[in-house]
């Protein structure tokens, strides 16, 4: 890798340094409520990763916030909540509270969140009510439409609808940047419009497995892990496209086969969260795939890059699915929110490699390429610096 793709990752990693939460900008901010109505109000329990709670102060009364952010109206007054009560003993990570609200006047009913969009706009509220058939709906509820109407007619009082799934994919992606980045790395240099369609198909296909898989309750993965996973994933991508800009040097496996080996043995002494065999296998892979590509022509490497799209897109999968995982849909509903979410995250996709792939090949024609070449190696560098940053944060952070 040369000296001006190593210069910028370090100018890109000193800025990151001083903001620390760009590493958690992948993880979408989401809280989770169920509500069991009866004819007098409900009972109500609300869940919030431990994480979100680092946004406020530490002596903030969460029990008074709760009672007066997530609501249930009859008619145009809130109903009268009982004190949230924190419950012991859930899952690690996790923030649990119950309680009860009554409702002493009639009127339709509709349940209000404003939970954290005094902080965080683009935070969402999953909202979940039990019917009395025994099903259940839910709806996602947002700053810009932070109640639902549960006895309105129509469509208004469901919850959330293939066309709402498909959106939340959309943002999903556009607020993720970490999904973009991994995209913006394999299109860097791609050489025709034919490995761009191979690696992204390679990358879909991938990613909506594993997100199935997850969503339907078939594999658990582990959040952190995952996270991490993926910030290495933005790494490795960029680094890989910064050996081949300078002429694949071997001092670029060696670095991040030495990266990688400190990372194991930091890990075997106890610190950060990735256990020891996870690092010797993302070594190893590393090892090899750099190996590969060594042994590989120039032009003739894009099917090794494609299977990496898809290793990785594995990985990006189980990250898509950690809300729709905590929403504990019931199967009815799963399927049309497996399905909206997953055509929203390949129509934000699609666009991202809309808009860019048409910029860099305009750039490759233009003066000799001399541009392009400046993009791609300024390109990498950034996503290298993010994606190592990312791994360091969500790893010892």
């Amino acid at each position: 890798m040369n000296r001006r793709v190593l210069a910028w990752a370090a100018l890109v990693l000193l800025a990151l340094a001083s903001s620390p939460k760009l590493a958690e900008a992948h993880t979408k901010s989401a809280s989770y409520s169920h509500w069991r109505l009866d004819d007098g109000g409900a009972e109500v329990r609300f869940r919030l990763p431990l994480l979100e709670l680092t946004r406020f102060p530490p002596e903030l009364d969460w029990p008074s916030y709760l009672a007066s952010r997530l609501e249930l109206l009859a008619g145009d007054r809130p109903c009268t909540p009982s004190t949230p009560v924190r419950v012991r003993d859930t899952a690690p990570g996790w923030a649990v509270f119950r309680w009860h609200v009554a409702c002493p006047d009639a009127g339709p009913r509709t349940i209000r969140s404003r939970i954290l969009d005094d902080v965080l706009a683009s935070h969402l509220h999953f909202a979940r009510v039990a019917t009395p058939e025994g099903g259940a709906l839910e709806r996602v509820l947002v700053s810009a439409a932070p109640e639902w109407p549960l006895d309105a007619k129509g469509e208004e009082s469901m919850g959330t609808s293939f066309l709402g799934y498909v959106k939340f994919g959309i943002e999903h992606i556009l607020a993720g940047w970490d999904h973009l980045a991994f995209v913006a790395a394999l299109l860097l240099l791609s050489r025709s419009l034919r490995e761009v369609a191979t690696l992204v198909t390679s990358f879909t296909l991938a990613h909506s497995v594993t997100l199935a898989l997850a969503v339907l309750g078939v594999i658990r993965p582990e959040a952190a892990d995952v996270e991490i996973l993926i910030g290495f994933s933005i790494a490795l991508v960029a680094a890989e496209d910064g050996w081949l800009l300078a002429g694949r040097p071997g001092s670029v496996p060696r670095t991040m086969l030495a990266v990688l080996v400190l990372a194991t043995g930091l890990s075997l002494a106890g610190s950060g969260l990735l256990p020891p065999l996870a690092w010797i296998g993302l070594a190893l892979f590393s090892l090899c795939h750099f190996g590969l590509l060594e042994r590989t022509e120039v032009g003739r490497d894009a099917i090794l890059r494609a299977i990496v799209a898809f290793a990785f897109g594995l990985i990006h999968g189980l990250g898509f699915a950690g809300v729709l995982m905590e929403v504990e849909l019931p199967t009815d509903r799963l399927v049309p929110a497996l399905l909206g979410f997953n055509v929203g995250v390949e129509i934000a996709q699609l666009g991202i490699v809309a808009l860019l792939w048409p910029v860099l090949r305009l750039l490759a024609r233009w003066e000799g390429g001399v541009w392009y070449v400046r993009l791609a190696a300024g390109g990498s560098a950034a996503i290298l610096a993010l994606g190592v940053h990312s791994v360091v944060v969500r790893n010892w952070g």
